[in-house]
């Protein structure tokens, strides 16, 4: 929760259904409230301006289809600055976890998912805020 008693909300982004009901379940079941999810990285960016700025986390997979999810990081930080995004990756991607965060990935998180691990990444990244 934040601190005015509403639920953080959060975009979850995956080309995998599997991993997008996943994520959703994990989150959900903490108070989080998943207000969509889209499944490649132009998705993502459409609708993240269309939230926006109601919107306080993705969770961005690296590997999709039509735009990957590093390019759509890239652009979603060109809209908004100040975005929390922390991205989802298969074991093996560790060239583009570490471009991830250089172009301003708050965090990252590997498959497979292990829900202590996600939600202990998403509330390091939202304490922030």
């Amino acid at each position: 929760m934040k601190d005015d008693e509403t639920p953080f909300r959060v975009l979850v982004v995956d080309d995998s259904m599997f991993v997008r009901k996943q994520l959703s379940q994990i989150l959900t079941s903490e108070g989080f409230d998943v207000v969509d999810v889209a499944n490649n990285g132009q998705e993502a960016i459409d609708k993240y301006k269309n939230f926006f700025p109601k919107i306080d986390l993705v969770t961005m997979d690296i590997t999709m289809p039509v735009m990957e999810g590093t390019e759509a990081l890239k652009l979603i930080m060109e809209f908004d600055k100040n975005a929390k995004v922390i991205m989802v990756s298969a074991i093996g991607k560790e060239d583009m976890v570490k471009q991830s965060l250089l172009l301003g990935a708050k965090n990252y998180i590997v498959k497979p998912l292990d829900r202590k691990k996600v939600l202990d990444r998403v509330l390091k990244v939202l304490r922030k805020i």
